[in-house]
């Protein structure tokens, strides 16, 4: 009896929330992506997601679990862009400066250029968060792997020769991106980024061949 009395009882029913959570996340993303997670403090991402921190820590529990919600929401967006960028029947060449440029577009968006979030996150957070730099380790591997296999789909169809180093020129082009994120941070310009993203296309050992343009490459093989 005593069971059904207590499943029966009411539960009892919390302060409903007030604001959009996904849209304070974003405003977080934002702050984070901006400033690193050492150097947001609490009443930096308060007064940009416009709510208090009881209200934070009631919806995202920690400083560091909103960091992991808000490197998820940067690299779903991040990783969408990029798939869309490398997909659809072009050269390989053109997909990765289609992808490049695309990235660029977005360290240099707004008034204060941030570059990367994932690529630069780990020089702005301590040694001590191991959790959350191994997060970020992952999101990059993540960023590799997809040039990689937009790489190996190249070779598929023969813009590549049989025994490229395709390892080695996918961490070649990560370099790259790494680098177009810091100097897009410094404040280097898109036209200045985007010739560096021509002479490494360029300089790719493609061998002129694309045997099934027809075919093309979507998103789902690049996931």
């Amino acid at each position: 009896m005593t069971d059904s009395v207590d499943a029966a009882a009411p539960k009892k029913v919390g302060r409903p929330r007030t604001f959009d959570r996904h849209a304070a996340l974003t405003s977080a993303m934002e702050m984070f992506w901006q400033k690193g997670f050492d150097g947001c403090a609490i009443s930096d991402l308060t007064v940009a997601m416009n709510i208090n921190s009881p209200s934070l820590y009631s919806a995202f529990g920690s400083k560091e679990a909103l960091f992991r919600e808000a490197v998820d929401l940067y690299g779903t967006l991040e990783g969408e862009a990029t798939r869309a960028a490398l997909a659809g029947p072009r050269r390989i060449q053109d997909a990765l400066g289609t992808m490049l440029k695309r990235s660029v577009e977005m360290f240099t968006r707004g008034p204060q250029p941030r570059g990367c979030m994932v690529m630069l996150g780990t020089l702005n957070i301590s040694a001590e968060q191991k959790e959350l730099r191994a997060l970020l380790h992952k999101r990059q591997k993540q960023i590799v792997d997809v040039i990689r296999k937009r790489m190996l789909l190249a070779m598929d169809d023969g813009e590549f020769a049989p025994g490229t180093d395709i390892d080695g020129l996918s961490m070649m082009c990560a370099v790259l991106f790494t680098g177009l994120a810091v100097h897009a941070h410094d404040g280097a310009g898109r036209a200045r980024l985007n010739a560096a993203i021509d002479a490494f296309v360029a300089m790719l050992p493609v061998t002129g061949k694309f045997k099934s343009a027809s075919r093309g490459t979507t998103t789902k093989n690049l996931s």
